[in-house]
């Protein structure tokens, strides 16, 4: 996709987000009670993970979303069920939050570093699309995006990262363990999408080894799906004002 082109789309996508936004938060007329919107990104180290979600959120009030970037569990996290660290960032009626990796990382970096058995790999699994079929009964549309790239293009923009002193701090010693485990890992993502791709949080896979493509069709993807889900609530979804963010 052109620079043109994509820039074009992202930024009349950008517009019927904020519309959208503003809209669910009650903001514009009485939808106090519109579901909540929680956004997944997963990926491979170096996908455009932060890229996309910098487009996403750039055309919101900071005071509008909530982005989370997911790391390892702390000492006090690793005490307690894995899923509790997340509760207190989860979106409530009328709210957005997105996460920077997420509860996906029990079923990825967990269990392909071995940290975890096979058999609580499978019986987390069970119990993430179990949690998420009750955000979504509570009134929360969970939208989730696997960003993948190959193994040449991860490796191209590791070195320019690693020439490029203004993105060496992006490239640490744990995203080289990562890659050298790329077998693993894919492996452990086919088996993830397979156990929690669910008509109520369905995983939209993107080719991300073209950034311009990814960043447009994370947007729009997210668009349709936000509006999708306020029609199924029986929202009626406001007009984009003439803007052809889907051309």
């Amino acid at each position: 996709m052109s620079a043109e082109e994509s820039e074009k789309r992202v930024a009349a996508a950008q517009k019927r987000l904020l519309h959208l936004r503003l809209f669910s938060a009650g903001l514009l007329g009485p939808a106090h009670h519109a579901p909540g919107m929680l956004v997944l990104f997963e990926g491979f180290d170096a996908a455009g993970k932060g890229g996309a979600i910098r487009r996403l959120t750039a055309g919101l009030d900071p005071r509008h979303v909530l982005v989370v970037p997911i790391g390892a569990p702390s000492p006090i996290e690793l005490r307690h069920h894995f899923l509790w660290r997340f509760a207190p960032s989860l979106p409530g009626l009328g709210g957005m939050t997105v996460y920077d990796r997420s509860w996906y990382g029990r079923l990825l970096v967990e269990r392909v570093n071995q940290l975890i058995d096979e058999q609580s790999v499978r019986r987390s699994a069970k119990e993430i699309v179990d949690f998420e079929d009750s955000l979504v009964n509570d009134g929360v549309a969970v939208v989730k995006f696997w960003l993948h790239i190959s193994d040449a293009e991860q490796l191209r923009r590791f070195n320019d990262r690693a020439a490029n002193p203004a993105k060496q701090w992006k490239l640490t010693e744990d995203d080289w363990h990562n890659r050298s485990l790329r077998p693993q890992y894919l492996h452990a993502i086919k088996d993830m999408i397979d156990w929690t791709d669910h008509s109520h949080a369905h995983w939209d896979l993107v080719a991300a080894e073209d950034k311009r493509f990814a960043r447009v069709f994370i947007l729009e993807t997210l668009i349709k799906r936000w509006e999708r889900d306020l029609q199924r609530h029986g929202f009626t979804v406001p007009a984009s004002h003439g803007t052809n963010y889907l051309a």
